[in-house]
Parts: structure tokens; sequence; C-alpha cells
């Protein structure tokens, strides 16, 4: 996006993302690498965090200095841990979950949402992101253009577990509907 000086990847290098959080298993998720961000698109960076006050600690210590950080602590369900900051024209959002990366929703919502993308074509990437411009998030426009109604947080993770005969089926329903 041209009001962005550096693309995703250099402003995660740039934030020191990496190094804060050396020793963790960790991804970069969200829009960006899907290749569908918009004007305001933030940086999401999941986490296995199974220690929630050493993962805080380590939080503060690297982006405490950051435009805008915020740190918090959900107080029901995982009790994950969430940063926000933004960092060279980007907002981030850090999220830490005491479970393994592949078994957070934030991560396989990533996962199912690129393979759909991967197996649907262009076209499809059109509409998704078609459907973004008009207005809705990540998950309400692929649940929009695969014709899902009800929750599309929970109606991507349904999905998730087919395999790619199954999502490319889904995919190609949705072009022709």
């Amino acid at each position: 996006m041209s009001r962005k000086r550096m693309t995703y990847r250099q402003a995660v290098e740039a934030a020191g993302i990496a190094a804060a959080l050396d020793g963790l298993d960790w991804a970069i998720a969200g829009t960006p690498p899907l290749g569908l961000d918009l004007e305001g698109s933030d940086i999401d960076i999941v986490c296995a965090a199974f220690d929630g006050a050493a993962f805080a600690g380590r939080l503060w210590r690297a982006f405490r200095g950051f435009e805008g950080f915020s740190l918090r602590q959900w107080s029901g369900g995982s009790r994950a841990v969430i940063a926000g900051f933004r960092h060279a024209g980007w907002p981030f959002e850090i999220f830490g979950e005491p479970r393994r990366l592949n078994e957070q929703a934030g991560w396989r919502h990533f996962e199912v949402e690129r393979r759909l993308l991967r197996l649907g074509g262009e076209q499809f990437r059109a509409r998704v992101m078609a459907a973004r411009e008009s207005g809705l998030k990540t998950e309400p426009a692929f649940a929009a253009v695969l014709g899902i109604e009800g929750d599309a947080y929970r109606a991507m993770l349904d999905i998730a577990d087919l395999d790619d005969a199954g999502l490319e089926r889904l995919a190609e329903v949705a072009l022709i509907s």
C-alpha cells in the first residue's frame, strides 16, 4: 500500500519481532500475508505462550516504547495476552495463547483462508477482496463469498479441516453462484 513506507515483512523486521519472540513458536497471520489488507489493516502475530505472565513481561520489555502500546489479558477462556502498537506505518497485534499454534483459532482461520485463496484462484481472491472493500472483516468476507450464513468465525473453523478437494469444491460453487 502506497501510504506505508515498508512492506509488512520489513515492518516485522524493523519492529524486532523475531528477537522479542525468540524461543517461542510464533507466526505472522492476518490479511497482509494473504494479500487482502486494506487501509488500516494490522499485522497479526500469533504465539504459543504457555506462561501468560512471562509472555506479558516479554512484550512489555520489547514494545512498551512503541507508539500506542497497549497490553491486556482476557479475563476468561484461554486468558490470552494481547499487545498492540504501531510501528513503521503499520498497526501490530501480538496474540499469545497457552495453546500450540496449530490449535489456535486465529492461526486456523489464516491457514484455511490461505488454502482457499490458493485453490480458488484469482477470481475467488477478487470476490473476497471486493467483500472486504465493502466493509466486511476477513472471516465474514470469506463466509459471504462462500455463501455461508451464521457465525463466520465458527464457520471458518468448521471448514478448516476439509482437505484441498473439499475446499476447492466450496470455492468452485461460490464462483458459479
